[in-house]
């Protein structure tokens, strides 16, 4: 085999994910500078959500009407992937010229929600048509890239300090950046056209009882996902402002915060390596347990010791995404063929459906009731995906 066959995949794989990296660096930044955005500008707590709920929102209009459209099937995927990454680029840095909070800045973040349906899916359908026995870890490894970007804002808000600005400009050039890997990225041998959006395929996620249990899994994990994601930073910071000075207090937060995402990438990547070898649904129950038990140590050791907070946070980072991509890996392996792509596709457009609402609701609940009592009722969503699992695990023995 010509040596640079060999090196296609493996270098094909690594510009993916950094592409993926730079293009969902967007996804969070608005969260991440939002205590310095509030400095500058009064905000209403509605609209501080809705910073960062837009962009939920955006995906799935976004996500739908690129399956719909058929975009990814008709032209290079590498193409609609660079394309949207530059324009969701255009969007973030459109934040730079708006009021903080105001209509126009919320619309900018759901145009960029709507813009990354075409960064991390098709990212998604380039990186599986590199390999079919080893998809397990194809799917978490970009599943892993995501989360190292959707983490980045926190890194960056860091390090601009005050200046949230910085952070937008850096995040908006890295994506450009992302848009060029990608195109520098070859397609591989499975590459194929994943069937279009049909309307009529969607009833098997109810009829498909073994597709219907994957969807409720995916759905208990989404529960908890992005309001994590979303919100760690600030309520972590508000659990060390009770022991530290509030400047120490924020830096740490969002310390912790990129820190909690980038170890559920870590881990995402270490569990697509196991799922193929133990089993799709067993990984997923593994995650979901310790995701679930990390949400509730989170709650109890709420205000106490900064060191005791910070190691049940990680390891709920780490242990919150490893089942997703299992959970789309088994609505593919349950599905007929030509249904897989569509049935995926509405997976996705659920599952972010729902974080629309998680997202926008979890500071208003933690304004009424505390974070602790959030963080417990962010433990359902893992319960209930861990019931979906067993009982599709009896269905497949």
């Amino acid at each position: 085999m010509n040596p640079q066959n060999k090196l296609a995949k493996p270098v094909s794989l690594a510009l993916l994910m950094l592409a993926e990296i730079a293009g969902m660096s967007l996804w969070f930044m608005s969260a991440a500078i939002l205590p310095d955005m509030v400095a500058e500008t009064a905000i209403s707590e509605f609209r501080q959500a809705a910073l960062s709920s837009a962009v939920q929102a955006g995906f799935v209009v976004g996500a739908v009407a690129s399956a719909v459209s058929g975009l990814p099937d008709r032209m290079d995927p590498r193409r609609l992937f660079a394309l949207c990454a530059i324009a969701a680029a255009l969007a973030n840095a459109s934040l730079l010229v708006v009021t903080p909070g105001g209509n126009l800045a919320i619309l900018a973040r759901f145009i960029t929600g709507a813009l990354l349906a075409g960064v991390y899916p098709v990212g998604l359908k380039i990186a599986v048509g590199w390999g079919q026995k080893d998809r397990g870890f194809l799917v978490g490894a970009l599943v892993g890239a995501l989360t190292f970007g959707s983490a980045a804002p926190h890194l960056l808000a860091l390090a601009g300090g005050a200046d949230w600005r910085w952070s937008v400009s850096i995040a908006s050039l890295a994506s450009v950046a992302g848009a060029f890997l990608c195109l520098a990225a070859a397609l591989g041998p499975f590459h194929a056209a994943a069937g279009r959006f049909d309307i009529r395929t969607i009833g098997a996620a109810w009829t498909n009882r073994k597709v219907r249990l994957a969807y409720a899994g995916y759905l208990g994990h989404m529960w908890e996902l992005y309001a994590m994601w979303a919100w760690i930073g600030l309520a972590a910071t508000v659990s060390f402002a009770m022991s530290m000075p509030e400047a120490e207090a924020i830096a740490l937060g969002r310390l912790l915060a990129f820190g909690a995402i980038a170890a559920g990438g870590v881990a995402c990547v270490v569990g697509g390596l196991f799922a193929d070898r133990f089993g799709k649904e067993n990984i997923a129950i593994v995650a979901l347990v310790v995701s679930g038990c990390g949400a509730v140590a989170s709650a109890i050791t709420f205000g106490g010791p900064a060191w005791l907070t910070i190691l049940c946070v990680l390891i709920w980072g780490a242990a919150i995404l490893p089942d997703s991509a299992q959970f789309s890996a088994l609505v593919a392996d349950h599905s007929a063929p030509d249904q897989a792509g569509s049935l995926m596709t509405f997976q996705t457009a659920l599952g972010f459906a729902l974080t629309f609402a998680t997202v926008q609701l979890t500071p208003v609940l933690a304004l009424a009731i505390g974070w602790p009592a959030v963080f417990v009722i962010m433990a359902l969503g893992p319960a209930f995906g861990i019931a979906a699992m067993f009982r599709l695990k009896q269905l497949t023995r």
